[in-house]
């Protein structure tokens, strides 16, 4: 397996995964200058077990929530795609299929598309919808490191791998137990990989029928109140026991209503059996964002193709749920246009 992650090849796909989206980066275009160079290199640092991770760089995002990101060298990043490619197929094939979080062929729409089919099916079969709705606290710095390892090791038999990856969940240096970087593409799978272990426990241990995670957040739908009070309990003692992990404050209970009742609030929309709405946080982000471009427009200091990309991204996740008319009222409310021109504004898309 070790052998598979430094092949050149592997390593020469590992590049053009890590450099999506950011090919006009200092840091990566300083990589390609000598590309076959620096992809060398790194092959011989694990030929030879010489490897060494690059020191990181912390930073924070506000939205959705504050968060601190840790970011290493590109060459690193690298390295980390070079090992998802050769060991993300082993849990790939024993993920259960209402994961969806960094998967391939999954994502929100997917998930938020599974769980309202969930919330119709018990409608229709006993009249009512109950949903446990859970989220882990402090989910990527409460993962316990040597339990992660350890889980890593049972299908993973070469030494060689094991202790590479174990160099970079110990990487930064942080003499603790806990937490793995929120920003490492490992760290996505070792996180999907920890809490697989509830999906198990959910669905073949308890017999949960209408289950789905998306990375720490999960939910199960029911017609039974007490049923889900029941699982969230031994869910709770279980997590705690086996994965040192707790859910926290939001997790609760409650019923689904059609219409203008209650919603269940997951993969950033607010669902219903009925149809599906934006959260109030998203329509309050674009319309940030929104004002801030068209003054940045209007400045000179960005063009169109800078607005594009955040229009045609919210657009798609918007058009995923009932908002033609909110679509069309927000983007109508843009006008983007330069404080020297006296022309009508520029559409910068259309709904």
């Amino acid at each position: 397996m070790y052998e598979q992650i430094y092949a050149f090849d592997n390593l020469l796909q590992a590049w053009q995964k890590a450099r999506r989206g950011k090919r006009k980066l200092r840091e990566v275009l300083r990589f390609e200058l000598d590309l076959e160079g620096n992809l060398i290199a790194l092959q011989n640092e694990l030929m030879w077990d010489q490897y060494t991770p690059g020191a990181y760089r912390y930073f924070t995002v506000l939205l959705p929530k504050p968060r601190q990101i840790a970011s290493l060298p590109f060459r690193d990043r690298v390295l980390q795609h070079a090992i998802n490619n050769i060991i993300e197929p082993i849990w790939e094939a024993r993920f259960i299929p209402t994961s969806f979080a960094c998967r391939p062929g999954r994502g929100t729409h997917a998930c938020a598309d599974k769980v309202q089919g969930f919330l119709r099916s018990v409608q229709q079969t006993h009249g009512r919808v109950y949903v446990l709705k859970a989220d882990i606290a402090k989910f990527f710095a409460s993962i316990h490191r040597p339990t992660i390892l350890k889980l890593l090791e049972r299908h993973i038999s070469c030494p060689r791998t094991l202790a590479l990856i174990r160099r970079i969940v110990y990487a930064d240096g942080i003499d603790t137990e806990f937490g793995i970087p929120i920003g490492n593409l490992t760290s996505q799978l070792m996180a999907n990989i920890y809490l697989h272990q509830l999906d198990i426990e959910a669905k073949h241990t308890l017999g949960v029928k209408f289950y789905a995670r998306y990375m720490d957040d999960f939910c199960i739908v029911h017609h039974d109140k007490q049923y889900l009070h029941a699982v969230r309990a031994h869910l709770e003692d279980w997590l705690h026991d086996n994965l040192l992990l707790r859910t926290n404050h939001k997790t609760q209970v409650f019923p689904v209503a059609a219409k203008n009742g209650s919603a269940l609030d997951f993969v950033g929309y607010r669902l219903y059996t009925t149809h599906r709405l934006l959260r109030r946080d998203s329509i309050k982000r674009i319309k940030t964002s929104l004002r801030r471009l068209c003054a940045l427009y209007a400045a000179g200091r960005i063009d169109l193709d800078k607005v594009r990309p955040v229009v045609h991204s919210w657009i798609a996740h918007a058009s995923q749920a009932n908002t033609l008319g909110l679509r069309r009222k927000i983007l109508a409310s843009a006008a983007f246009v330069r404080r020297s021109e006296t022309e009508a504004p520029a559409s910068a898309l259309q709904p």
